[in-house]
């Protein structure tokens, strides 16, 4: 069956008001077509999978995967013939094409060494079909008729402030969104590593209704609004990427005036999880299933502390994610959110923004956020893990691992 975006909508909401055991209903139907398309087109499912029953609902039953099993594998792990590895590589080296289709079908973007192995990710039609529903379902229950109304007068004009001269996952989709000409007045990307002073007069010239910056840049903005050289006025603003510590989002929503909403993605699944209003973030479980395990991958029960999180995407045939470990740590509430969303709700730990803070000599610090730094090192070649410490007032510490094969001084 091929799902039309109305189609996709309509049982997005459906699914919403109909509660927990209707969610559950789709995500095992779901998860038992996503196993068998797996098996039966990806060579490395097929390998994986052979002794399983012919169909699976728990997950459980699944082997764990990861990015550094996977990647090695990428011909055989994704399910279309005419992709490879080689030519997936070629076509994200080249910064001309952000933004376009890799074969005309499949939207690509990058993850770097910061947490693991470098990833590659595909993103066929179907997945941004199913990312736009459950984004139309997220900005349903965030806003209301007044939010609405506080948007359009202001011109739907939304300021994406992201890592741009790169395939990131943020600057694809900007670029994309930009391509349609009636969005591209509306739709403002401003790169990360803009100096704060130019930041600051470019978005008073774009006068957003939506802010949308990464979550560590929203609290650098909200201090420039605070000490008014910024003066916006958006209706909502919308952090990713990081968390930050809980006292800072009700700082941003009162610098701006705005409701604030975080959300909690991944490149491997875009749609994954949004935030209510008492701040937990409620995974999009009819599309997507995320399981806290401790460190030999067994469950831990709600309300403890995971070792990591295993994801499963239930959207992405082109490239299966299933029982994939993220590395993130998250709690699961173990009662109903008092939003009275039927999504399962979760904190997420350990993804928190330091900012940077380093004296000057004219005695007025200068902060930035870590971003401006780990993205410069991302694209460069040849890296594959590194760390950034702030050793001392003046001074970080950077550590590098280069890729097999990379001249080690040549990448320093």
């Amino acid at each position: 069956m091929t799902e039309s975006r109305f189609w996709l909508l309509r049982d997005a909401r459906a699914a919403h008001k109909q509660g927990a055991e209707a969610i559950a209903r789709r995500q095992r139907g779901r998860l038992a077509d996503t196993v068998s398309f797996a098996r039966a087109h990806s060579p490395y499912y097929r390998e994986h999978y052979r002794n399983l029953p012919e169909r699976v609902t728990d997950p459980t039953l699944l082997p764990v995967t990861s990015k550094a099993e996977l990647m090695p594998r990428f011909d055989e792990w994704v399910t279309d013939p005419d992709v490879t590895l080689a030519a997936v590589r070629a076509f994200v080296e080249d910064p001309a094409l952000i933004g376009e289709k890799f074969l005309g079908r499949y939207t690509v973007s990058t993850t770097s060494g910061t947490t693991g192995t470098p990833g590659i990710f595909l993103v066929d039609q179907r997945v941004l079909a199913v990312t736009a529903a459950v984004g139309a379902r997220t900005l349903s229950s965030w806003l209301t008729a007044i939010d609405v109304a506080r948007i359009v007068a202001r011109g739907g004009r939304i300021a994406m402030v992201i890592a741009t001269g790169g395939h990131f996952a943020s600057a694809t989709a900007a670029a994309a969104l930009r391509k349609n000409r009636l969005r591209r007045t509306r739709i403002g990307v401003f790169g990360v590593h803009t100096p704060m002073p130019d930041l600051v007069e470019a978005l008073n010239a774009f006068r957003p209704a939506i802010l949308a910056p990464y979550a560590s840049v929203g609290a650098l903005l909200a201090s420039e609004q605070q000490a008014g050289r910024l003066h916006i006025d958006p209706a909502l603003v919308v952090l990713s990427a990081e968390g930050l510590p809980v006292g800072e989002y009700s700082r941003i929503a009162t610098a701006f005036g705005a409701k604030v909403r975080h959300s909690y993605a991944a490149n491997e699944c875009p749609f994954l999880s949004q935030s209510c209003q008492h701040g937990w973030l409620h995974v999009d479980s009819d599309w997507a299933i995320l399981e806290p395990v401790d460190a030999d991958h067994q469950p831990v029960p709600p309300g403890q502390r995971s070792h990591t999180a295993l994801l499963t995407n239930l959207a992405n045939r082109s490239q299966p994610i299933l029982r994939y470990d993220l590395g993130d740590a998250v709690l699961l509430r173990p009662d109903p959110c008092p939003c009275g969303d039927p999504l399962p709700a979760i904190q997420v730990q350990g993804r928190t923004a330091d900012l940077l803070t380093f004296p000057t000599r004219g005695g007025d610090p200068v902060t930035i956020a870590p971003l401006a730094i780990s993205l410069a090192i991302e694209r460069l070649p040849g890296v594959e893990l590194f760390q950034i410490v702030h050793t001392a007032p003046t001074s970080l510490s950077i550590r590098l691992q280069s890729t097999p094969g990379a001249d080690p001084e040549l990448v320093w």
